[in-house]
């Protein structure tokens, strides 16, 4: 018999065997595994692009692997930054997001936000995302809904063209002029037909969405079919994120359920900047007074 340290690909083969020995008599045989822990990793991750929060449960579900299996390669994951583990389930890492192992900004805003988007979400049976902005792009922290969700092309970890985005515009209307024209080239490139082209007509609808006290529609620029409503999450130096609600662009009228995004991204706020909400109550009473 071989030295176990002679044998290649040891560790997937003990794996197996460990997963094998905890599955249920009788379910082992008829379960094959992928043949590599990379495959089993993959599988794992790949679970995650439809939704931002998922349990252990549905993670299981999703990939297809033994529960045993998912729950320790879901603690190595965490241990090593690609997947997060918060009180409302598992989601995407800053390494898996390309944030760096070292920022825990864009964690803190995930784990204020987490139960307000699934409330408005339930609320509204819309698409709802959370967002940051990166470079000239909108990188998606969270997406939570329903069955309108595998129709809205965006996923946890993806990006975007912010100009062409409720999220991303509602962000760009409160960033100096002169720091939107260093973002971006000459011409805007395009995502649908409908989607704002050149820096004048990006500039007029940034001063529309102020004139809305930052409310940012979007019908069709990012996608065909769908249109979203966004509203940034502000504090003293600036905006640091957005929440969008996304809908059917032909059924929904975004105008209606803006004050419903609206108020959430306020909720939103004031569990980030808690301190900022009560110097502005502060200011209010000594107005009244």
């Amino acid at each position: 018999m071989r030295r176990a340290g002679s044998w290649p690909g040891l560790l997937e083969v003990q794996l197996t065997a460990v997963d094998s020995a905890l599955e249920p008599v009788g379910t082992s045989s008829k379960r094959e595994l992928p043949p590599s822990m990379v495959d089993r990793m993959t599988l794992i991750l790949e679970a995650f692009d439809s939704r931002g929060a998922l349990t252990l449960e549905e993670v299981t579900c999703r990939s297809g692997l033994p529960r045993s299996t998912v729950h320790r390669i879901l603690d190595h994951l965490v241990r090593r930054d690609w997947i997060e583990h918060a009180s409302f389930g598992y989601c995407l890492g800053p390494r898996a997001l390309g944030l760096g192992g070292s920022d825990t900004g864009h964690r803190r805003i995930r784990e204020a936000a987490a139960p307000h988007l699934h409330d408005l979400a339930m609320q509204t049976g819309a698409v709802v995302h959370l967002t940051v902005l990166e470079g000239n792009e909108v990188l998606y922290l969270d997406k939570v809904g329903g069955q309108l969700a595998s129709s809205v092309p965006s996923r946890v970890g993806g990006r975007f063209p912010a100009y062409a985005t409720a999220a991303g515009k509602s962000i760009l209307a409160w960033l100096e002029p002169e720091r939107i024209d260093a973002l971006y080239g000459t011409q805007l490139v395009p995502c649908t037909e409908r989607t704002v082209r050149d820096h004048v007509a990006l500039h007029q609808e940034l001063n529309r969405i102020r004139k809305r006290r930052g409310v940012a529609f979007e019908r069709e620029e990012a996608a065909r079919g769908i249109g979203c409503v966004g509203v940034a999450l502000r504090g003293v130096d600036g905006p640091v994120a957005a929440l969008s609600l996304a809908a059917d662009a032909r059924s929904t009228r975004l105008e209606w359920v803006a004050p419903i995004v609206a108020d959430t991204a306020r909720k939103i706020t004031r569990t980030l900047f808690p301190e900022q909400d009560r110097d502005d109550n502060l200011q209010a009473t000594e107005k009244v007074g």
